[in-house]
C-alpha cells in the first residue's frame, strides 16, 4: 500500500497523501465554520430578537459585531502565528472558537450574545490567517496548487449552506431551542477539527521573531467601535450627545491609527502601500463595495420575513439565487483574472449594477404584491456580479505592489473586507429600518438597493485608477507567506 502510494506521487508531483488530505479538510473546516457564522444571522436575526428582545439595535449588531472583531485582528493573528507558531495559534483559535459558539448558544439577553459574537470574531481572526500558511508548510510547490484548488467551491458551498441550514434549524426548533443550535453545531466541527489538527499538524519550526503592533490594533478598534456604535446608537435611539461623541471619538482614534502607522516599527499596513495609487485605488473600492453588497444580503433577509412574513425556511431558499450566482460566477471568474484584469472587475460591477436595477424595477413595478419568486432572477444576476467581483477586485488592486509589500497588503485588503462587511450591515440596515418606519417594507427596500446602486457606480468611477492586470502567481505565493 506505501509503495503504491509513493509510486503514485512519483509520476504526479500534485498527488496528494491521506495525511495531506486530512489537513487540507482541517485548514476547510476552519474556513466554513467561519464563512458560515459570518452569515447565519442574516436568516435568524428577527428570530433572536423575537427571543431576546433588543430590537433594531441587535439586528444591527448582530453581523456588525463578527466582521469588526475579525477585521480588526486579522492582521494581528497572522502576525502571531509567525511569532508564536501557526499550528499553536490554529488550536488556541478552533478551540477558543467552539467556546465562543457555546456562549453565543447559551446567551440569555442581547448583551452577552454581542459581546460572545466579538469574541468568535477575535478568535476567528486568530485562525483563519494561520490556515494558507500551514499548507505552504506541508505541501510542496506542485501539490498547493490542486490544494488550493479545494477553496472555491468548498467556500461557495458554504456560503449557500449557512443561511438555509440556518433557516431550517430554526424551523425544525430542535427540543424548543429555535436558532441557538445553529451556534451549537460549531462546537461539533470544532472539536473534530481540533483533535484532527492534534494528531495531524505537525511541530512549529523556524519561527520569526515578528514584532506585533498592539497600539495600532488598539486605536483601529477604538476607532470602528466608536464610528459603528455611534451610527446604530444614533440611527436606532436618535441623535443625542452620547452617539454624536462616539462618532467624533471614533474619527480621532482613526486619525490616530494612521500616524501609528507611519512611525510604527511593524505597522499595521505598510506606509508605503497608501502612496501606491492602485493599491489604494483598491482598499476603497473594495471598503465601498464589500459593504454595499453585504449590507443588501442583511436587508433583503429582513425584508423576506419582516416585509413578506415568510418563516426562516422559505427565507433562506429565497436567499438561494444570490448564494447560486455567487458560486457560478465565482468557478468561472477566478480562470479569467489574468486575462481580463481590471476589465473582470469592470464587469462584475457592471453585472451587480444591472441586478440592483432589476430588483428596484420588480419593486416598482409589483408594489405591496412583491413576492421572493419576483425577485429572484434579479438577486441571481446580482449575485453574478458578486461573484464575479469577490474573485477579482482585490486580486487586480495588488497588481502593481512589490513582492516585500505582499504579506501586509493581502492583510490589509482581507481585514477591508471584514470591516466592510461590518459597516455594511450597520449602515444599509439603518436605510431600510429609517424607511420602514415611514412607508412600506417594500418602499424600505427600494431606497436600500437604491443606496447599493449608488455605492456601485461610485465605485465604477474608482476602478480605473485600479492596475490593469493581477500580479504574477509567484507574487501570490508571497502573498500567503506573508
Amino acid at each position: 500500500m506505501t509503495s503504491s502510494l509513493v509510486q503514485t506521487t512519483a509520476r504526479d508531483p500534485s498527488a496528494l497523501t491521506p495525511r495531506l488530505r486530512a489537513i487540507l479538510a482541517i485548514v476547510l473546516i476552519a474556513d466554513i465554520v467561519d464563512l458560515m457564522d459570518s452569515t447565519i444571522t442574516n436568516i435568524a436575526a428577527p428570530t433572536i430578537v423575537h427571543e431576546l428582545g433588543g430590537g433594531e439595535s441587535l439586528v444591527k449588531w448582530l453581523g456588525a459585531s463578527y466582521a469588526l472583531a475579525m477585521g480588526v485582528l486579522l492582521v494581528v493573528g497572522g502576525r502571531l502565528g509567525d511569532r508564536f507558531g501557526k499550528r499553536r495559534m490554529f488550536l488556541v483559535g478552533i478551540a477558543g472558537f467552539g467556546l465562543a459558539s457555546l456562549l453565543c448558544g447559551l446567551a440569555v439577553d442581547p448583551a452577552m450574545l454581542i459581546t460572545a459574537r466579538l469574541l468568535q470574531g477575535a478568535l476567528g481572526a486568530l485562525l483563519i490567517p494561520q490556515g494558507m500558511g500551514l499548507l505552504i508548510a506541508n505541501f510542496s510547490r506542485a501539490q498547493f496548487p490542486r490544494a488550493a484548488s479545494a477553496f472555491g467551491p468548498v467556500m461557495g458551498g458554504a456560503a449557500v449552506l449557512g443561511p438555509i441550514l440556518a433557516g431550517f434549524i430554526i424551523g425544525a426548533n430542535i427540543d424548543g431551542l429555535t436558532w441557538r443550535p445553529m451556534f451549537l453545531i460549531n462546537i461539533v466541527l470544532c472539536v473534530a477539527g481540533l483533535a484532527a489538527a492534534l494528531r495531524l499538524l505537525p511541530k512549529d519550526e523556524d519561527l520569526r521573531p515578528v514584532s506585533v503592533d498592539g497600539l495600532g490594533a488598539g486605536l483601529l478598534g477604538l476607532s470602528m467601535l466608536g464610528l459603528i456604535y455611534g451610527l446604530i446608537d444614533g440611527s436606532t435611539s436618535g441623535w443625542t450627545a452620547g452617539p454624536v461623541v462616539s462618532l467624533a471619538g471614533g474619527a480621532v482614534f482613526l486619525v490616530l491609527f494612521g500616524i501609528r502607522q507611519v512611525k510604527a516599527r511593524s505597522p499595521l499596513i505598510e506606509p508605503s502601500l497608501l502612496h501606491n495609487r492602485g493599491f489604494t485605488a483598491g482598499l476603497l473600492l473594495g471598503l465601498g463595495y464589500f459593504a454595499a453588497v453585504n449590507g443588501f444580503a442583511y436587508v433583503i433577509s429582513l425584508f423576506f420575513q419582516l416585509g413578506l412574513g415568510l418563516s426562516p425556511e422559505l427565507a433562506a431558499l429565497g436567499l438561494s439565487p444570490l448564494m447560486a450566482g455567487i458560486i457560478i460566477a465565482s468557478i468561472f471568474a477566478r480562470p479569467l483574472i489574468p486575462k481580463l484584469g481590471r476589465g473582470l472587475v469592470v464587469g462584475g460591477l457592471l453585472i451587480t449594477l444591472l441586478g440592483a436595477a432589476g430588483v428596484l424595477g420588480t419593486a416598482l413595478a409589483a408594489g405591496t404584491s412583491l413576492s421572493a419568486w419576483l425577485t429572484a432572477p434579479s438577486v441571481l444576476v446580482l449575485g453574478v456580479g458578486m461573484g464575479a467581483s469577490f474573485s477579482s477586485i482585490f486580486d487586480v488592486a495588488i497588481g502593481d505592489v512589490a513582492g516585500q509589500e505582499a504579506g501586509s497588503a493581502s492583510g490589509a485588503l482581507s481585514s477591508v473586507q471584514q470591516l466592510a462587511g461590518a459597516i455594511g450591515s450597520a449602515v444599509v440596515t439603518t436605510v431600510y429600518f429609517a424607511q420602514a418606519g415611514h412607508g412600506t417594507a417594500v418602499h424600505a427596500l427600494i431606497v436600500s438597493v437604491a443606496v447599493v446602486a449608488g455605492i456601485d457606480d461610485a465605485c465604477l468611477g474608482l476602478v480605473w485608477l485600479l492596475p490593469a492586470k493581477a500580479p504574477a502567481e509567484e507574487w501570490q505565493e508571497a502573498a500567503a507567506e506573508g
